[in-house]
């Protein structure tokens, strides 16, 4: 069982950045895809980024494209996201989460393994 702990949310100005972080330990974390997720206040989780294995393939959503950036560091057992141009649409709880497999990953429910989530709020 990985244990995913996320840091780095907070509050905001819109146009503005934040960097998420996670931390995996637990298991081998070289060996699976990972990836990001939020809950906004009556929404679903969705899945904004994710990363295969090795870092080499990405998947955004059509709503962060452009603006966040995913990566991860195998040596350091960690996970980032980097989010620029912030809009309030982007206020949610943010989780960091374990792939099934060694790909990206598209869906939330491809996701095994769940941090207890960093909270974004970002202000008009």
């Amino acid at each position: 069982q990985v244990q995913l702990v996320e840091s780095g949310g907070g509050l905001v100005q819109a146009g503005g950045s934040l960097r998420l972080s996670c931390a995996a330990s637990g298991r081998t974390f070289s060996t699976y895809g990972m990836g990001w997720a939020r809950q906004g206040p009556g929404k679903e989780r969705e899945v904004v980024a994710s990363v295969s294995w090795g870092g080499s393939s990405t998947y955004y959503a059509d709503a962060v494209k452009g603006r966040f950036t995913i990566s991860r560091d195998n040596a350091k057992n960690m996970v980032y996201l980097q989010m620029n141009s912030l809009e309030p649409e982007d206020t949610a709880v943010y989780y960091c989460a374990e792939s099934r497999g060694w790909g990206m990953t598209t869906g939330a429910a491809d996701f095994r393994s769940w941090g207890q989530g960093t909270k974004v709020t970002v202000s008009s």
